[in-house]
């Protein structure tokens, strides 16, 4: 049984959702330290001259020190309305802009507080949308808040009884295997080849929030996804 475990992400890229598709089960580490400027609180779009960041605004605490799940969205800025002008501006001719556009409007018109209920909201309407079925658990459920790096990896592995752990490809240049070996556990790690697929605005960009690949593809995207060779 194989497990893959990733931080909650905004608006999350299309190889996001490649590794929960390649997982018997997904864990969402949510009790993990927030990176600020990194793709937990923001993503990018493409528009009609570059690339743009959409991004969600979070309280900072002053020593920086404050867990995925206890981040805090400042709502003194509209973001909201920011995102989804941004979004229906440069998207409003793709084919399938009119079939999430519902969605889009009732998503950005909630009152978020927690970073990590936007971040999740989103993230399971696409698995649906995408037709990924792999279960989803929270790792703050686990309770391996005590351990770090490898080690709360393979807790969690040892938690939901899995033998394999699915890794992303950067794993590579930290991860101690042999604690893994030691634990029994196997380590793959995952391998996507980013598709090309119809994308408005010139040149095809890669790399770009998984709402470009819908608007554009609708119900064709799962199979860029799902299609993919490899691990």
């Amino acid at each position: 049984m194989k497990v893959a475990v990733h931080q909650p992400q905004y608006l999350s890229w299309i190889g996001y959702f490649h590794k929960i598709d390649r997982a018997d089960k997904f864990v969402f580490q949510d009790d993990v330290q927030y990176k600020h400027r990194e793709f937990q609180n923001r993503n990018k779009i493409k528009t009609q001259k570059d690339t743009l960041w959409l991004t969600v605004p979070v309280k900072v605490r002053r020593n920086r020190q404050q867990l995925i799940n206890e981040c805090e969205i400042d709502n003194t800025r509209n973001w909201p309305n920011e995102h989804l002008k941004s979004i229906t501006q440069n998207y409003s001719k793709a084919k399938y802009f009119e079939t999430y556009a519902e969605f889009l409007e009732d998503f950005y018109s909630q009152n978020w507080d927690k970073l990590i209920d936007v971040n999740i909201h989103f993230i399971k309407y696409v698995l649906q949308e995408l037709e990924i079925e792999t279960p989803i658990y929270l790792e703050s459920e686990m309770r391996t808040g005590g351990k770090t790096g490898e080690d709360r990896i393979i807790e969690v592995c040892k938690h939901l009884r899995a033998d394999t752990y699915l890794s992303g490809a950067g794993g590579r240049e930290w991860m101690d295997l042999e604690k893994f070996d030691e634990a029994g556990i196997q380590v793959e790690f995952q391998d996507f080849h980013h598709p090309v697929y119809a994308q408005l605005h010139g040149q095809f960009v890669s790399h770009l929030s998984v709402i470009d690949l819908m608007l554009n593809e609708g119900p064709n995207s799962t199979s860029f996804i799902k299609d993919q060779h490899g691990t």
